[in-house]
């Protein structure tokens, strides 16, 4: 097997080309994508996709649930395939890089190996998972989930979005449904790639994040209830107020955060109080915790502190209050192969790397059940994702798939080139 050197390295133009191209199609309002999975947009976006896969001389195959298999040939019939990619859909108000990089950057590297006229002994397969987002669709990773065998096919097609469309009904319309059954294919490995979606690695100044763990997470929803009554005629001795007890709740769930450093973190992202109304002290206020940490026992501690902390407190302000899990999974610890692959590739291109733990879901978190997976991150402005004004530069999206290009290919193996790098 050839010699692989730190001279392979990808066409940055060509890639950032392609990204700026994918991001015409369904644009935002400011400047990012609007591009939500079985729209329309993502229909057109994966047509793009497929004539640059099949202009690049692979296969695409589709499977029942949208995911899209691009493959370049291996030189053995017999060896299971190198997985490598990411999801091409968008949050409404999304970025142009976040799943998109991981997709495009797969793309690139079968361009740069067909340029440079090297054969794998495994087959390459740029895959783009359907719905990781779950935006439109929950719940988030979903086609990946099924693939994973976390989620049951039937119940997959069966979700709905707010205005009450199928997801299999809407994966028909944009012409999106293949015969291909879900979770058949075997990997050797996957690797993706992605934005950091978190500012460590800007504000280091380091180029790749060599992802270890991806964190689990649990979502306990908390109902506190008290008593609405008049906010301008009751006393504040007499007040049963389901907001002050949520919020000295939300300053326990901070602080047991900060007390699981350095990885954990937790906060409330969604929070309604009853009855909403200006001059009423809220008699309800139900609101769902979001813990994570790469620890599953520091998960489990965080949660039990936050029931046994949040009794004290609604019984010390005479509020009741229950606790009802609503979601989560366990932490995440990728291959330890793939994950030597990638800083391999970081020390051999000369970039500085750290080991990092993904505070997101993202496909390989579920691919990692079924096959040995894998995560590059390479920085992102301000850490700044879901949003439109999410932004990288193009040097950290080619360091980011050069890493990617020789992890895959280390897996994948060598056989013959033209030019292998071998001249470092």
């Amino acid at each position: 097997m050839a010699p692989l050197t730190g001279n392979l390295r990808i066409n940055s133009d060509r890639l950032w080309e392609s990204i700026m191209e994918m991001a015409k199609i369904g644009p935002g309002i400011a400047g990012g994508n609007n591009r939500q999975t079985l729209t329309d947009a993502d229909g057109e976006g994966r047509k793009l996709f497929r004539a640059w896969c099949e202009a690049a001389g692979c296969e695409v195959g589709v499977d029942q649930i949208g995911t899209m298999f691009a493959t370049r040939p291996g030189a053995d019939l017999e060896a299971l395939p190198v997985y490598v990619g990411s999801h091409l859909d968008t949050q409404p108000t999304g970025g142009k890089y976040d799943g998109v990089l991981g997709v495009l950057g797969a793309l690139e590297i079968v361009r740069t190996l067909n340029e440079c006229g090297i054969a794998t002994r495994r087959p390459i397969v740029v895959t783009n998972w359907t719905n990781e987002e779950g935006t439109r669709f929950a719940p988030a990773m979903l086609a990946s989930g099924v693939f994973a065998g976390v989620h049951e096919l039937e119940w997959a097609l069966d979700r709905r979005d707010a205005e009450g469309a199928r997801f299999g009904s809407e994966l028909e319309r944009i012409g999106w449904k293949g015969d291909e059954a879900v979770g058949s294919r075997r990997m050797a490995a996957f690797f993706e790639l992605h934005i950091e979606q978190g500012p460590i690695l800007e504000a280091e100044g380091t180029d790749i994040g060599v992802v270890t763990h991806g964190q689990g997470l649990s979502w306990t929803e908390v109902t506190v209830t008290g008593r609405e009554a008049h906010t301008g005629s009751t006393p504040m001795k007499m007040r049963l107020n389901a907001g002050l007890g949520m919020a000295h709740v939300l300053q326990l769930v901070d602080e047991i955060a900060l007390d699981h450093q350095p990885d954990a973190v937790g906060a409330a992202g969604h929070i309604d109080v009853y009855p909403n109304s200006r001059n009423v002290i809220p008699g309800k206020a139900v609101f769902t915790v979001d813990f994570r940490s790469p620890n599953k026992d520091v998960i489990s501690a965080m949660v039990e502190r936050l029931k046994v902390g949040g009794r004290e407190i609604c019984e010390r302000l005479g509020l009741d209050v229950e606790f009802t899990t609503v979601g989560g999974f366990d932490p995440v610890e990728f291959d330890s192969g793939c994950v030597a692959s990638i800083r391999n590739a970081a020390k051999r291109l000369g970039y500085s790397h750290r080991n990092i733990v993904s505070g997101a879901g993202h496909d390989a978190c579920w691919i990692n059940r079924v096959a040995p997976a894998a995560m590059v991150m390479c920085p992102c402005v301000d850490g700044l994702s879901h949003n439109e004004a999410e932004e990288i530069t193009p040097q950290w999206a080619e360091a980011g798939v050069n890493v990617l290009l020789h992890a895959v290919v280390e897996t994948a193996g060598i056989v013959e080139g033209k030019d292998t790098g071998s001249g470092d």
